[in-house]
């Protein structure tokens, strides 16, 4: 089991969810596990796009001051946001305080709206990009796919940013499109028993 190291209980895990305090019950009980819920697929989305450029944890620890800040992301009120609310969240000490990037995800919740009427939901939008086994390889080996290059063009075509093909396949990968926990890592199984029972929605 070289692919995997133990983490302070002795259960073996993906190596990354080893290297912070934060990381095992993310791992254990979020990271890969399919998601149907369309806020938390907002959430995630925007997460992955604030993440660019920095680390996973720093965007982890902060996520409960996000949340706060974001109405819990929910799209209907963020694409209301307005210069005060930009003017309120670059003065928010308890997230990334990156214009461009709190732009976005005020721009891609109008843009999350759109979708909605169109397809019904986010996730019936986000699971169409569910990618076949075969265009996978072994797990933590890609960085991007062809599922997540076509999932990136299509977002930008339709007006969204932040949204590149790495931070699409991020997406994909915690969001459970993918399951690409490593073999031998104690959640596989678990990621790989949900998906079966899991319906993608039409």
């Amino acid at each position: 089991m070289t692919n995997v190291l133990p983490g302070p209980d002795g259960l073996f895990r993906c190596p990354w969810a080893v290297s912070a305090p934060e990381f095992p019950a993310y791992h254990d009980a979020e990271w890969g596990f399919p998601v149907v819920d369309d806020q938390r697929l907002f959430e995630k989305v925007s997460l992955e796009g604030f993440q660019s450029g920095l680390s996973w944890r720093t965007i982890l620890v902060k996520r409960p001051d996000f949340r706060a800040a974001f109405a819990a992301f929910d799209p209907a009120v963020v694409a209301g946001y307005d210069d005060t609310d930009v003017a309120r969240l670059l003065a928010d000490a308890g997230i990334v305080r990156h214009r461009g990037k709190i732009e976005a995800v005020i721009n891609n919740a109008g843009r999350a709206l759109d979708l909605v009427e169109e397809k019904g939901s986010l996730a019936a939008y986000f699971w169409s990009f569910e990618p076949p086994l075969a265009e996978l390889g072994e797990p933590q080996t890609l960085t991007t796919s062809p599922a997540a290059i076509a999932m990136s063009k299509d977002l930008k075509k339709r007006g969204w940013k932040f949204v590149g093909p790495t931070t699409a396949f991020a997406f994909m990968q915690a969001m459970g499109l993918v399951n690409d926990h490593v073999v031998g890592c104690v959640t596989r199984a678990e990621v790989a028993a949900a998906r079966a029972a899991f319906t993608p929605p039409a």
